[in-house]
């Protein structure tokens, strides 16, 4: 079958993370030191429990619990004002991906969320990686020639087994274009939805002709 690549593929494994005892003054350090958004709060097992974001950091820096001042009622929002480490600061329940997981899948979850990113975690349910929206749209954005590559070396080689020169490829800004004579009118349905599963690929442009079945 085609490889799809999923979340263990893009994912960071080296990742920041906090625990509920670190100091604010650490928190924020960590985050401009690392130039990252967010970081996961870990327990002693290494499980995530929580996370703090850049924005929670900011929210108790200029003592508003919110931008201008909404969720002003919210004790759980003033309680981030006042904290002073981590465990105050943070979010939580903590939302998590696994390393199995399509890239589809994942980029539903965070967009679901409503969140940047989503720490990855094993069966264990420790921390394994963290995966972020850049991540998964750099999954997507491939070179003509890689998109070109699979399609000859993959679709057309490996999976279906067609001689080279059967069908001619043509990868143009993610589209791809197809042209020859294939063997069976059922291989072509196959072949563009192959295609069609490419990541990268926008769109598929077939002109393929078969053998009537008879």
């Amino acid at each position: 079958m085609l490889h799809r690549r999923t979340v263990g593929d893009v994912m960071t494994e080296e990742v920041v993370t906090l625990r509920p005892s670190t100091p604010f003054q650490q928190v924020a350090a960590l985050l401009d030191a690392n130039d990252i958004a967010s970081a996961p709060v870990v327990d002693d097992d290494g499980a995530p429990v929580g996370v703090v974001s850049a924005s929670d950091v900011l929210r108790h820096e200029t003592g508003m619990p919110g931008p201008q001042g909404q969720d002003g009622n919210d004790e759980r929002a003033w309680g981030k004002v006042r904290a002073r480490t981590a465990d105050g600061l943070m979010s939580s329940p903590v939302f998590t991906a696994r390393a199995d997981w399509t890239i589809p899948r994942a980029a539903r979850e965070l967009r679901r969320r409503h969140v940047k990113q989503l720490p990855v975690v094993g069966d264990d349910g420790l921390l394994t990686g963290i995966v972020s929206r850049s991540d998964l749209l750099d999954a997507f954005i491939r070179t003509d020639d890689e998109i070109l590559g699979e399609v000859e070396q993959d679709v057309l080689g490996r999976i279906l087994g067609l001689d080279e020169g059967t069908v001619a490829v043509e990868v143009q800004d993610g589209s791809v274009t197809l042209r020859g004579h294939v063997p069976e009118p059922r291989l072509v349905p196959v072949i563009v939805g192959l295609c069609q599963g490419i990541d990268g690929v926008v769109a598929v442009d077939p002109h393929l002709t078969a053998a009537r079945a008879g």
